[in-house]
């Protein structure tokens, strides 16, 4: 079997002038619901059509293309890969599109291979990946997995008070149905690894083995509002001053469980609001945004345990009340054993150097993978840059893991 690198990169450059930004790199902004995200779903489906491909749109917006070879069962369960083509604001243009048109690639390449699958193979873009303007992650995935009503969904409200459903109408995306992951016999996303170890490592590809789980908290610290100048340091409860203790205290707690072994373990402080945030008042009150993430729910848990004692002893020695309510939690999940021996069979067969790694980042699989076998695909990221005009996957990596990705996909369909 043979990519054509040239096509692939083609592709990607394509789908990169769709809301494309000025910037040293490549940069895009593709919101959902935007001109721009209309775009690069009307140039998916009409590379659908010209590969013969039967394209549809559920309820909210997830685009699927799905090829039967001549030798398939058409009502055999159909082994899907995909991934997403919406960015944050100023993206690059490799993370979610490489899945995507790396899925394509691969079906193009099984096609002229002439390999006799038994299986259909279907190409999915997932709406709403990155939760940018609807403020949910992984949208178009919990919807498919059930996780997140599809009415809860398309009431959702973007900063403008307009809701999916009608950003979804006003773009021609508003479909019928809902996907189903269940119908899948297995899942692959290809994505790019948003991080250094590939490149550490000098491999093509990686293999994930699990995806971190991630859980959020906000963190609120009460004290009293008070005049700058008049109110002695010893008289204050200050509530910035009791924050800023707690950030630090969860920042230690995270090296320390590192340094301990848990190499994967990571805890956040992204986001304060600070009240009455005036530079001559003592801090009111302020709330935090706390995330935490490992592979391992039982070192999440030690992560959150560890909050909690900081905040018990914050309140005793700075005299402010405390608060931690949980947003969301994810459960870390595990990679199908399945798909992770035809991914490393791939890799093998056509020479392309890989590695097995977690993944620290959430990616659609998360959810497909609680109703089918699933596997994750990294190519390398140029220094580990992601979000960012600057992202970089070189193409000859792109090729590779396509290569590798075709190579599982038949596989799985054979």
């Amino acid at each position: 079997m043979h990519v054509d690198r040239g096509r692939l990169r083609e592709d990607l450059l394509a789908n990169a002038t769709f809301g494309g930004v000025e910037s040293e790199g490549h940069g895009r902004t593709v919101l959902t619901g935007t001109e721009a995200d209309r775009a690069a779903r009307e140039q998916l489906l009409a590379q659908f059509e010209a590969l013969g491909m039967d394209g549809r749109v559920d309820r909210v917006g997830n685009v699927v293309g799905r090829w039967v070879p001549e030798t398939a069962d058409p009502d055999a369960k159909p082994v899907a890969t995909g991934s997403h083509l919406d960015s944050v604001p100023h993206g690059g243009i490799f993370d979610g599109p490489l899945g995507v048109y790396g899925g394509l690639e691969a079906v193009r390449v099984l096609r002229e291979s002439g390999r006799e699958l038994a299986r259909p193979i279907e190409v999915v873009s997932f709406t709403e990946e990155e939760g940018t303007r609807f403020g949910v992650g992984l949208l178009g995935s919990s919807v498919a997995a059930g996780t997140l009503p599809v009415e809860e969904a398309l009431a959702l409200e973007d900063e403008t008070g307009t809701t999916l459903k009608q950003r979804l109408e006003a773009i021609g995306f508003l479909g019928e149905g809902i996907l189903d992951p269940g119908d899948w016999e297995g899942w692959l996303e290809l994505h790019i690894e948003q991080s250094t170890e590939l490149e550490s490592a000098a491999k093509q590809a990686g293999i994930v083995t699990a995806i971190t789980g991630v859980a959020h908290y906000s963190v609120e610290f009460v004290g009293e509002a008070n005049h700058a100048g008049a109110t002695r340091m010893g008289a204050r409860a200050d509530a910035l001053a009791a924050a800023a203790t707690f950030i630090s205290d969860i920042e230690r707690a995270g090296h320390e469980l590192v340094a301990g072994g848990e190499e994967f373990a990571v805890a956040t402080v992204g986001h304060a609001a600070v009240e009455p945030n005036a530079t001559n008042v003592v801090a009111g009150r302020v709330e935090l945004g706390l995330d935490i993430r490992d592979v391992s729910p039982a070192v999440m848990d030690e992560l959150l345990e560890r909050a909690r004692e900081s905040l018990a002893r914050i309140e005793t020695e700075r005299g402010v009340e405390t608060s931690l309510v949980e947003d969301q939690r994810t459960e870390p999940t595990e990679m199908s054993t399945r798909i992770r021996e035809a991914l490393a069979s791939s890799c093998q067969r056509h020479g392309i150097t890989s590695t097995t790694l977690p993944s620290g980042g959430g990616h659609d699989t998360m959810n497909v993978a609680r109703h089918t076998d699933a596997g994750l695909l990294f190519a390398p990221s140029r220094d580990g840059i992601s979000h960012s005009p600057a992202e970089w996957t070189d193409w000859e990596d792109c090729a590779a893991c396509t290569l590798v990705l075709a190579e599982a996909l038949a596989a799985l369909a054979e």
